[in-house]
This record gives structure tokens, sequence and C-alpha cells, in this order.
């Protein structure tokens, strides 16, 4: 009888292996942060590059 009973067991193990909890929505707090942080962290590389190109634009204006 272990034939029989081999496909329910396997079906039960994909079942289980499969199953994806929803962590973003268990922890909208910490998602929240994570956004938060991105947003900042992006704006201050958005900040760095565009003083970058302001100082080469100087440098080009004062050399022409």
């Amino acid at each position: 009888m272990p034939a029989v009973n081999l496909p329910v067991v396997a079906r039960d193990t994909m079942l289980h292996i499969a199953k994806r909890s929803n962590w973003a929505g268990e922890n909208a707090g910490v998602m929240v942060v994570f956004c938060i942080v991105f947003v900042v962290a992006v704006g201050l590389i958005v900040l760095f590059i565009f003083k970058k190109l302001q100082a080469r634009k100087e440098k080009r204006a004062t050399i022409a």
C-alpha cells in the first residue's frame, strides 16, 4: 500500500514547500522603514551626482 499513499505524501510535501507567507503584509512597519530609507538613499545619490555635474559644468565654463 505505500505506492498508493506516495502521491498524497508528494502532494502534501509540494504544498508545504510551495506555500509562501506574506512577510511584507505581516511586517508593514518594517516595509515602510525600508521604503523610507530607500527613498532617502536615492535622493542623496541623485543630489551627489547633481552637484558633481554642476561642478563639472562650472569647471568647463571657466576653462573655455
